[in-house]
């Protein structure tokens, strides 16, 4: 589906939610909403606000997190809580979703791997029916691993030289 299709599937869901709850309608929840849209990836909520003052349309933090909270909801965002840290991703029409968390510098990598994925749909449940899927997969990245190997070889180095 493209972006702007998803958009409007999007906005409706939240029309008609709002319109069925007798909820206001307000300029600021679909603006926000479009931004999330936007949003490549994982976001916090301060990238969020930051997004939406540079195009020009200031949110509080209130305002922003009590929107994501009905987003939640509807199931229109999911909310992630990596190490120490909070994100949020656009979900719709994308529920299966696996990371690959750093537990060193806190990267978070999303990848696809369809072993997995066939795994998950293929497990029987008792009095549970399943929407999608979120799995973390804590380790240290290459990056850091590489940083953490050169550290050991110095200390070696200073060691030896020392002897």
């Amino acid at each position: 589906m493209t972006k702007d299709i998803v958009k409007d599937k999007v906005r409706g869901i939240l029309n008609n939610y709002l319109q069925m709850n007798n909820h206001r309608k307000t300029s600021e929840r679909f603006a926000i909403l479009d931004a999330v849209y936007d949003m490549k990836g994982h976001f916090s909520l301060d990238e969020l606000g930051e997004t939406m003052e540079s195009q020009n349309f200031r949110v509080s933090r209130a305002t922003l997190y009590n929107t994501m909270r009905l987003f939640i909801e509807l199931r229109l965002v999911v909310r992630h809580r990596f190490i120490g840290q909070t994100k949020y991703e656009a979900c719709y029409n994308n529920e299966d979703h696996i990371h690959q968390i750093c537990t060193v510098c806190g990267a978070v990598t999303e990848i696809e791997s369809e072993a997995i994925t066939n795994l998950i749909a293929d497990t029987k449940l008792q009095r549970f029916r399943k929407d999608g899927f979120s799995l973390y997969i804590y380790g240290v990245c290459s990056r850091c691993q590489t940083k953490i190997s050169r550290e050991r070889n110095k200390l070696k180095t200073k060691k030896q030289d020392n002897r």
